[in-house]
């Protein structure tokens, strides 16, 4: 007969999901920035499926909208950021950020962002997905331990919080003025938007 046990969850991986308190206005006027910079700029392509990417220096063209949007991100990677000995940090980040526009089909491939700390993603407009998770467009995270224990035994799984994916994926539905910030190593990708409207976010890196 087996004894008590402690389960203990070694190696967390930390997902941040901030919902900003009154996006709507931040929404708009970030809207109205990227709108004006996609009719003046050809987008970029890095790991964007289709869809229109701008350059990575948001923080120069998109007003004081995107240096509030930097500011809250900087803020909330503070407050998740310690030292080795757990004690609270005040770091000023360097930053770089982007805006990406989705349509149908359009959609983002694994990648990482090497060279940074923190990276996250804000949702302008989540193309109608929050009331329609049939539209698609997640952002989807691999699972950093890798495939093995799918693969060995796939109909299996831990029995503990997190632990249903061990060796699979995990998704991020888009929300209207969601910060989702995770560390910029995670390999992620953005599934393909089947929606008739767009998806617009914005990315961003945070670094030393």
């Amino acid at each position: 007969m087996t004894g008590t046990f402690e389960t203990i969850p070694l190696f967390a991986t930390p997902i941040i999901v901030s919902d900003v308190p009154d996006a709507a206005a931040l929404n708009a006027e970030l809207r109205k920035a990227i709108e004006q910079r996609q009719k003046a700029h050809p987008g970029t392509q890095h790991s964007n499926l289709g869809g229109w990417q701008s350059t990575w220096d948001m923080d120069r063209w998109g007003g004081a909208p995107a240096i509030k949007l930097l500011a809250l991100a900087r803020n909330l990677a503070n407050r998740v950021t310690a030292d080795r000995q757990g004690k609270p940090v005040a770091i000023v980040w360097q930053a770089n950020m982007w805006a990406n526009v989705n349509r149908a089909g359009h959609g983002n491939e694994f990648h990482s962002h090497p060279g940074s700390f923190w990276s996250a993603v804000y949702y302008v407009d989540d193309g109608g997905i929050a009331a329609d998770p049939s539209l698609g467009g997640e952002l989807e995270f691999m699972d950093p331990r890798g495939p093995g224990p799918a693969m060995y035994a796939p109909h299996l799984a831990f029995a503990m919080p997190g632990g249903l994916s061990a060796g699979a994926n995990e998704t991020v539905p888009p929300k209207a003025g969601r910060l989702v910030m995770f560390p910029a190593w995670m390999l992620h990708q953005v599934r393909p938007y089947r929606g008739s409207a767009e998806r617009i976010s914005i990315a961003l890196n945070l670094s030393l």
